[in-house]
């Protein structure tokens, strides 16, 4: 880890590897909890950088954050957002939080939603704290889920 300021940028096709190697170090913990790997951690980011809005934090030696989002008809759905663990606890994962809040608000959604695997307790007290509300629970690709909603007003 690095003292440099750390930069907000839109992914390129470059990126996709570096995605990939942040996204599973972030959830590499979260697998023995759930007898697997997270969906996360199954994406395709060369893919997701084609089709979906992808931002990437750097501190210019490399990457360590992402931040994938997805355009809803009425919401802008946040699939992902990952942070190194040398980087946790920074405040990069609320910088992520507000930069897809902003998106939202770019492109004129009145809400953010996501879903987290009912397991990572941690994290739903984080986007608790964060003003996100849970909305429902239900299985998703095999997996139990909390779902959450932030309206933005």
């Amino acid at each position: 880890m690095t003292d440099a300021p750390i930069q907000l940028r839109r992914a390129t096709a470059s990126d996709a590897a570096a995605i990939t190697a942040l996204v599973d170090e972030a959830y590499e913990k979260y697998i023995a909890r759930i007898g697997r790997k997270p969906y996360p951690m199954t994406v395709d980011y060369q893919a997701a950088i084609a089709s979906k809005t992808v931002w990437v934090a750097t501190d210019k030696t490399r990457l360590c954050g992402a931040l994938v989002l997805i355009p809803g008809d009425d919401h802008l759905m946040i699939e992902n957002v990952a942070v190194a663990p040398d980087f946790q606890g920074r405040g990069l994962g609320r910088r992520l939080l507000a930069l897809a809040e902003d998106e939202a608000k770019q492109g004129g959604f009145p809400e953010l939603r996501l879903y987290t695997n009912i397991r990572f307790t941690e994290n739903i007290a984080i986007y608790t704290h964060y003003g996100y509300t849970e909305t429902g629970r239900d299985n998703q690709n095999g997996l139990n889920v909390v779902f959450m909603r932030k309206v933005l007003v």
